[in-house]
Formats: structure tokens, sequence, C-alpha cells
């Protein structure tokens, strides 16, 4: 029951009374650290009330069943399974299977292509710098048509990379990676395939920037790029992702910052006409 699931369940209560969170999958961690992670989390306040009983979190008085190892998602009411932690396939998620739904799973990004996603019953979100990448990079496509593009995301840290040398089921120097995010960028907007790649740093922020530097097709003034980028993020998708016009933020800002993509228009720039570098923003947990 990491950061994720917590700021998920956080999203799910706060801002919907349609919703309600009835079991949580954690064979890692017992009720009473779940407690204490709720009431004590160093980044992302929660301000409810929780407490465990005979194995069931109490979240503001609403009961969720735990569920260690076997996990019996029908026994507790689910109707929808939000899984966290990487699974994208039927053999890892077995386990979810049994009680659940869950496949290999189409990807859509709120804003670009979940509209398509209809007759599906098991779908991918993506991930957070996927769902912060792929908006602004279908705006400039759609627009401006891409002919190549380079991205650095400068990836808040997460809990697989140690500040000081220690085992781990990871290189040091791995995470998620830019190449991997321009390949998901790829299967999402299948006509940049081939055109964007990308590098990733690790710092120690809970917050996240992606910065494209895109070569666009057809000429454009940094200002016409702009509008069109102001005009789109207040349209339709208003909800996902929004335009800010003046450079008067930085990174800790955006804690709890509920859009996939917050496009910093005061911090990017342009070298010519058709070399533009483009910076968005996002909170790695809670956006």
């Amino acid at each position: 029951f990491a950061a994720i699931n917590r700021l998920s369940h956080n999203c799910a209560t706060v801002n919907s009374s349609e919703v309600d969170i009835v079991a949580i999958n954690d064979s890692f961690i017992d009720p009473n650290y779940m407690v204490y992670m709720f009431q004590y989390d160093s980044t992302h306040k929660f301000h409810g009330t929780v407490k465990d009983e005979n194995r069931k979190l109490f979240v503001s008085g609403k009961p969720i069943s735990i569920f260690p190892t076997n996990i019996k998602c029908g026994d507790a009411g689910t109707e929808y399974v939000m899984e966290s932690t990487g699974f994208t396939t039927m053999e890892k998620a077995e386990t979810h299977l049994k009680g659940g739904p869950f496949a290999d799973a189409s990807m859509f990004v709120m804003g670009v292509n979940h509209e398509k996603h209809d007759t599906l019953k098991i779908v991918s979100n993506a991930s957070c710098s996927t769902n912060c990448l792929v908006p602004l990079a279908k705006v400039i496509h759609d627009n401006f048509v891409t002919m190549e593009g380079l991205m650095i995301i400068v990836y808040a840290i997460t809990t697989t990379q140690k500040t000081v040398d220690g085992p781990s089921e990871k290189l040091w120097g791995d995470g998620p990676g830019a190449a991997s995010i321009a390949s998901l960028l790829q299967l999402v907007i299948p006509e940049l395939n081939g055109k964007p790649t990308g590098m990733a740093f690790h710092v120690p922020t809970p917050m996240t920037v992606i910065d494209l530097t895109s070569s666009p097709e057809k000429a454009a003034k940094y200002d016409d790029i702009k509008k069109v980028v102001k005009q789109t993020s207040e349209g339709p998708h208003k909800d996902i992702w929004a335009t800010l016009t003046a450079r008067l933020f930085v990174s800790c800002n955006f804690n709890s910052d509920s859009y996939s993509s917050t496009f910093d228009a005061g911090a990017a720039m342009a070298l010519n006409d058709q070399f533009v570098k483009l910076i968005s923003r996002y909170d790695n947990k809670f956006g």
C-alpha cells in the first residue's frame, strides 16, 4: 500500500462521492504500518482519521478489507481493480485475475485517446510521465507536425533510488527512463513512431518536470505555440491539464497538483521558428 495507492485512495474519496475503496492488497506491511503511513506521509498529508481493527482499515469511518496474498476482490464487492505496482500482463497479475479483472492492457491517456476505450473492460492509464508528456506532444504534432523530438525528464526520486549505496533489485542508475517514456508516447500516438527519444535524471524532490525539445515541420513563432497550447488546455480537457503563463513557480509549488500536465509557458523558449523547448510539470504521485 505504497504512495500511489494511498494517493489514489485520497483522490477517489476526497474528490468523489461516487467511489468507495473496499479492498487493499499488500503482502509487505501490516495494517498498523498502513495507518502510520497514512498519518505521517512527509509529502502528501491526509487529514481524515485512520485506524486498523480486525485486519481492516477504517479510513474516515469507512471499512477497507486487507488481503496480504490471497486476493478475494469479489468477496469485498469489488467492481474495479486498480493495479499500481506495474503489472501489465496476465502472467504477472495472476493473483488479481483470481479475484477480479486484469489482463494484457491497452494503454490510454486522458485527454488524448481515452474516449477509444468504450468497449474494453481492462485498460492501462499509462505512467505519470506519459500522462504529462503525451498531451503536450499531441498538441504540437496536431498543429505543427513534429519532425523529431528529444525529451529530458528531471524525475522525482522514488523508493527504488537510494540516496546512499546499498543493495537493490535495480542497478543504482536505473529507474523510469525517458527513452522508455518515448516508446510509450509512440504507442499512444502511432504517427510519432521513430521521432522522439530522451533521457532522465533522478533528483531528491517529490515533483517532476519534463523538458521537450521539438522540431516542428511547420514554422511557428513561440507566441503562436503558447496560444495553441493555452487554448487546448482551456478547452474540453481543462480538468486534465493546464497552462502557466508567468514564470513564478518552483517544483514544490506543484505538490498535490491534480493536473496530469501543466505547461510552464514562462520557462520554455524557442531558438527559432522550427526549434522549441517546452516545459511541463506534474506532481510525481498526485497528478
